[in-house]
């Protein structure tokens, strides 16, 4: 039996709904330093200023941005849960506006190595999050690596971040190919949003869209949503520069308003689309294959 289908028996054995309330998404990219952090946290901002209850999944483990940019050193993370036996409530950073910010650190790759009782309790915390946010957002490493295309097959919504520079677009480009490629890819069960980042206006950044998804249709017969754009602006880069968070050090630039209308939009998604995938599907597929 492999780990999968262990943590399918425990789910249908604690008699566990298929559909859960917290909504998934994963933000990723194609190449560092497009963003992708400055993405999750800032969204993260505005979904708590909408009233929602967010944590965000830190699963960049190369890498510490959001806990720089939230200023806080987490004293501990996933592998604590698997295998220290720390409930999910513990592990849990408070950053600003009450986010809740959780460090992946080795702990996803540990999944390689469960037995059914840390399975069990790994379930157990694993739902505990569907009454402790209403969001949980996974900040993913960059690159085409396979960490990477595991959270994005698992994700029902997934956020690709890019910038008008070419090295941007064909890293982007190359991610969505081997995403199209795998075997576990399901076009009807994964939403992907492009995301122009630092683009100088509204059409360099629809611009940017259209290039993308005309390589995705040409070559991959795939599809691609655009979300929006967020402008460069001096301000994000001074609250970058500070190791802050734009959209609550200045609420009213133009990079902060962008942050908010691609929250807006993500929200109001939720209306049209009735989504099956939650936190237990993400770490059901991440088992997957692994024995």
């Amino acid at each position: 039996m492999d780990q999968a289908e262990n943590l399918r028996n425990v789910i249908k054995a604690r008699n566990i709904k298929s559909v859960e309330n917290t909504k998934v998404i994963t933000i990723t990219s194609g190449k560092g330093g497009v963003g992708k952090s400055n993405m999750a946290v800032n969204l993260a901002v505005c979904f708590s200023r909408m009233g929602k209850r967010v944590i965000i999944l830190d699963a960049d483990f190369g890498l510490a941005n959001v806990e720089v940019m939230f200023g806080t050193i987490p004293n501990y993370n996933l592998s604590d849960v698997i295998f220290k036996g720390k409930s999910i409530r513990d592990i849990i950073t408070e950053g600003p506006m009450g986010i809740g910010f959780i460090s992946g650190g080795s702990g996803v790759v540990g999944l390689n190595n469960l037995n059914r009782e840390q399975i069990t309790f790994l379930v157990h915390n694993l739902t505990l999050l569907n009454d402790l946010c209403d969001i949980l957002i996974i900040d993913t490493g960059a690159g085409v690596s396979d960490q990477v295309l595991e959270f994005v097959l698992a994700s029902p919504e997934v956020v690709l971040v890019s910038t008008p520079e070419p090295s941007s677009l064909t890293d982007s480009y190359s991610l969505m190919k081997a995403m199209y490629k795998n075997s576990k890819y399901m076009e009807d069960g994964t939403n992907v949003h492009l995301v122009a980042n630092k683009v100088t206006s509204e059409s360099e950044g629809k611009a940017v869209y259209t290039k993308m998804l005309s390589v995705v249709q040409k070559f991959l017969g795939g599809k691609l949503d655009y979300l929006g754009y967020v402008p460069y602006d001096g301000f994000l880069e001074k609250a970058v520069r500070n190791q802050k968070v734009v959209s609550i050090e200045y609420p009213q630039s133009k990079a902060a308003k962008s942050f908010e209308n691609l929250a807006l939009k993500l929200l109001q998604k939720d209306e049209m689309t009735h989504y099956k995938w939650g936190v237990l599907h993400i770490f059901n597929a991440l088992l997957k294959d692994r024995a």
